[in-house]
């Protein structure tokens, strides 16, 4: 039994199809629009990916990545007219995903950072100073002191003072500005200032 074999004559005499890829689909056009297109709008669509980021070399990076995608999806691209929107979705949606995926650096250096520590504040000193805030609030007229100790020392709103002595919110602020007031004047509390 013999295996026909095809002969170069044979291989000419195959039809050929008749179907050519629109211009669209072409490699060379679909490189060379993309490139036109990234040198009209590169600088618009480099401003945006700066506005998404604070480092400039992130920008480009972003923007390169972007249109990485535009690019490869550029044949599923129906209306080119709306490039702009389709980049910039791309930018937003790649920025995304890097924020996500951030991570703490970490580092070898040679000094540990340690907080800086406020000294504690005397227990002393911070009793003469309450005592020396409330012999000063004694000194106020009876109705602006029932006011500064239910505002401060009660913590009370203006307008719960206000429904618990019985006067107006406007009364009790007024009061109480004046009572502020004293209590700056005193001389007893002139260090705390």
């Amino acid at each position: 039994m013999t295996t026909p074999v095809c002969t170069s004559a044979s291989k000419a005499a195959a039809p050929v199809p008749s179907y050519a890829p629109p211009a669209r689909y072409a490699p060379g056009a679909r490189y060379s629009s993309f490139s036109s297109y990234v040198r009209a709008r590169g600088p618009v669509l480099l401003r945006t990916a700066r506005s998404l980021t604070a480092n400039p070399s992130d920008a480009e990076d972003l923007l390169q990545t972007a249109l990485t995608k535009t690019y490869v999806a550029w044949d599923r691209i129906e209306d080119h007219r709306a490039l702009d929107g389709y980049v910039r979705r791309a930018l937003l949606n790649t920025r995304t995903s890097q924020w996500r995926k951030r991570k703490v650096d970490e580092f070898a250096c040679e000094e540990l950072p340690e907080p800086e520590t406020v000294p504690a504040p005397d227990p002393a000193e911070q009793q003469v100073l309450h005592d020396a805030m409330w012999r000063a609030v004694m000194k106020l007229p009876d109705r602006q002191r029932a006011m500064v100790v239910l505002r401060y020392y009660e913590d009370l709103s203006e307008a719960q003072t206000a429904e618990v002595l019985g006067v107006s919110v406007g009364t009790v602020k007024s009061a109480v500005s004046r009572a502020l007031g004293k209590l700056r004047e005193d001389p007893e509390l002139s260090p705390v200032r």
